[in-house]
């Protein structure tokens, strides 16, 4: 195991006791804490290099994009990316997933195309193509689970056709932790000629990912989710298909010529950043990077990895709870969604938030997973590098007393 000890010291939320509680945050699949340096970083971007980026050659507007452009590389080899030009800040996965929608979606997707998606996706990867679909008289079509609640790889091959032009994917499950091999349904869908978009939000923070590897055609994440700022994305757009996607926003910076009656747009990616950007958060995302590469991305893996199976091991022995998902370590995150017999999900994490325990509950922007699994909302726990084998006793140790408030 990490030294959680000693990365608790650098997270100054830590220090914050709810309810007089110790904090056992287990709420990061939502967003996750940041260490010091992040934070610093944020004040220093603001104390000695605040300017508008490309605008300007003073001083300042310089040290701004020379920031602003460290990062995008940054992200680049981050991700592995094969060039820079790829790289496309936006503010989350959200705004990433309709970027893609509202530009590639309704200009190549027509009447009659398909377009397949998993029942396990996040609303963000749902919704957009909905859009798509109902504008362009496209149809939707989901892949389901197998009886271990993974992807059943069966289900997709059997959906993919020459019909389906894209394939809309999460590479870890926000709910059930469950990690889909990406790099597999990519190389089947290149084979019917579809595009794939990956939802990268759950899996980047928490393992290396290889987009050379991959090989997918768009890919996004957000910043939130690993260690950075609120407010930063990032989109991956696939060399090949950059002339192929027109820009989302059109306005400031992302031009070349404007005439009178039409425009030329600069080169990617500022032909995708109409706008001032978020330079601080791009700026502050190198720090978030600099300390989850520190830590070392495959040691933050086996770290959830043996925190998930202890966690599975002592949650599964109270027989009032119910876990959904595989009942295995084997490609799952460190995420466990579960339920407690007669007790509605919010009031769980009620009651956990008076130990000083958070956690999520509800639907978690899954509800066609919720009725699948034949639920209306779950409790879930979700790790990171900051967590250990004590914090999941303290919520084993609080869902007893749930069960005894409850009777």
């Amino acid at each position: 195991m990490m030294d959680v000890k000693k990365i608790r010291e650098d997270f100054p939320i830590f220090n914050v006791k709810p309810h007089g509680k110790r904090l056992v945050y287990l709420d990061n699949a939502a967003t996750t804490q940041k260490p010091e340096s992040v934070i610093k970083a944020m004040e220093e971007y603001y104390e000695k290099m605040n300017a508008n980026v490309y605008r300007s050659p003073h001083y300042l507007s310089v040290l701004s994009t020379e920031a602003y452009e460290k990062a995008r590389d940054k992200v680049k080899k981050f991700v592995n990316a094969k060039s820079e030009e790829s790289i496309i800040f936006t503010r989350n996965t959200t705004e990433s997933i309709n970027f893609i929608a509202y530009t590639w979606g309704m200009k190549h997707i027509k009447e009659g195309d398909e377009i397949v998606l998993t029942i396990a996706e996040h609303h963000s990867n749902i919704l957009p193509w909905q859009m798509v679909a109902e504008a362009k008289g496209a149809k939707l079509k989901y892949v389901y689970l197998d009886e271990n609640f993974r992807l059943s790889m069966k289900d997709f091959e059997e959906k993919m056709s020459d019909r389906v032009k894209l394939v809309a994917v999460q590479h870890m499950s926000n709910v059930l932790g469950i990690i889909n091999p990406v790099e597999e349904i990519t190389q089947i869908a290149h084979k019917y000629g579809a595009k794939v978009l990956v939802d990268g939000a759950q899996s980047v923070p928490h393992m290396k990912v290889d987009l050379k590897k991959i090989n997918c055609d768009f890919f996004a994440f957000s910043g939130h989710k690993m260690l950075g700022p609120m407010g930063i994305g990032v989109l991956y757009i696939k060399e090949d298909l950059l002339d192929e996607v027109p820009p989302f926003l059109r306005g400031g910076e992302m031009i070349d010529e404007v005439y009178e009656e039409y425009s030329t747009f600069a080169p990617p990616p500022l032909k995708f950043e109409a706008g001032t950007p978020n330079v601080e958060g791009a700026y502050v995302l190198i720090s978030a990077i600099d300390y989850l590469e520190r830590i070392g991305l495959e040691n933050i893996y086996e770290h959830e990895a043996k925190l998930l199976e202890y966690g599975l091991e002592k949650i599964n022995a109270l027989e009032y709870v119910k876990t959904y998902g595989p009942m295995d370590s084997k490609d799952r995150g460190g995420i466990i969604s579960f339920n407690v017999e007669g007790v509605h999900p919010h009031d769980v994490a009620t009651i956990l938030d008076e130990e000083g325990i958070a956690v999520r509950s509800g639907h978690h922007c899954c509800q066609p997973l919720m009725r699948y699994l034949g639920v209306p909302a779950t409790v879930r726990a979700s790790f990171y590098l900051y967590n250990d084998f004590d914090d999941i006793d303290a919520l084993v140790e609080a869902l007893k007393k749930v069960r005894k408030w409850f009777k």
